[in-house]
């Protein structure tokens, strides 16, 4: 008689090495605000998405430095990176790559596209055709494309910064269900205080801040394994499970948060605690992240967007009214 075996379970992460990847991620953070000035908390969320192997979606006006963010980001790990400027004429293959017949040789070649790098920045993404939209699908779940049935695979570690307007609506496509799900965190940058903003203009008069390396995407990739060995108590597992049946089942919410939005709750939040320099998962990492992993993922009622309700709203209302675990998340 055959016995089932169960999944082995990762290595539990010691302390050191927990407050080593933590002061290593808050060296590239300090690093990062040396040209992000006043957004630690937006710096520290994309760094954990990345530890986290995820993808970020920044909803934010133009000009507030969406652009700088995904280049330093790619800076400090040492790591390539690559911009798409989306428009209405981009096909999928502008993003993808093609493949071209190399008469001289007699064969197929495959040209590589912007999408094969580290850090890609996907600027003004609800631009593009719903067609386009969809070539990143494959690639941000599944880190490869697919191109004249040829599977390629785009490397490790790999992340997909997308922007868009939220103000000029005017020749865009929204982004279906799908593909925001396929978004670990949703986020804006905004404008910075009053003085973030003299220092942005002394150092523009000055000269440009050369961003020195923090790590390799060897250490990145590292981190990520560290990430998958951040203990998840079973207390968590079931305050994250809750907060999604919630969501579910909220008045104003006509679809309310998937799988994939609870294990993305799950994987931020090993990642946020790494960022702490814990080796486990506490309540509050739950809580800081609800809104940005979860809110993007709901869809409201039309009653409810009519009487203006957001789904940040519906959210923050998710962390009043179920209650957390009374105890830590520690082994």
């Amino acid at each position: 008689m055959s016995t089932q075996q169960s999944p082995a379970q990762p290595e539990p992460l010691s302390d050191e090495r927990a407050m080593w990847a933590g002061e290593t991620l808050r060296t590239t953070a300090d690093g990062m605000e040396q040209v992000i000035h006043g957004k630690r908390r937006v710096i520290e969320l994309v760094l954990a998405t990345q530890v986290a192997g995820g993808h970020v979606l920044l909803e934010d006006v133009p000009g507030t430095g969406k652009t700088a963010l995904a280049r330093t980001l790619a800076q400090v790990i040492q790591g390539s990176s690559s911009r798409v400027q989306f428009t209405p004429d981009l096909l999928p293959g502008d993003v993808t790559g093609i493949t071209v017949f190399d008469q001289r040789q007699g064969i197929f070649e495959f040209h590589a596209g912007p999408i094969f790098a580290n850090v890609v920045l996907a600027d003004e993404i609800n631009r593009a055709s719903p067609k386009t939209q969809s070539a990143l699908l494959e690639v941000m779940e599944e880190h490869q494309v697919t191109v004249d049935g040829k599977t390629h695979p785009v490397g490790s570690p790999f992340m997909v910064i997308a922007t868009q307007n939220p103000v000029e609506q005017a020749g865009t496509y929204r982004l279906p269900e799908a593909q925001l799900d396929r978004f670990m965190v949703k986020t804006s940058i905004g404008y910075p205080d009053e003085m973030a903003m003299r220092r942005i203009l002394q150092q523009q008069q000055a000269s440009s801040v050369q961003v020195q390396p923090i790590m390799n995407t060897g250490s990145l990739v590292q981190l990520q394994d560290f990430a998958r060995q951040v203990y998840v108590s079973p207390l968590i597992v079931d305050y994250i499970t809750r907060l999604v049946e919630a969501s579910r089942a909220a008045a104003d919410v006509r679809l309310g948060a998937s799988v994939r939005g609870a294990l993305a709750l799950q994987r931020m939040a090993t990642a946020w605690a790494l960022v702490q320099g814990r080796a486990y998962v506490v309540p509050d990492d739950v809580r800081n992240l609800a809104i940005s992993v979860l809110a993007h993922r709901l869809v409201l009622e039309p009653e409810a967007e009519f009487d203006g309700v957001t789904a940040e709203q519906v959210v923050g209302q998710l962390l009043l009214d179920v209650p957390e675990p009374q105890e830590n998340g520690t082994a």
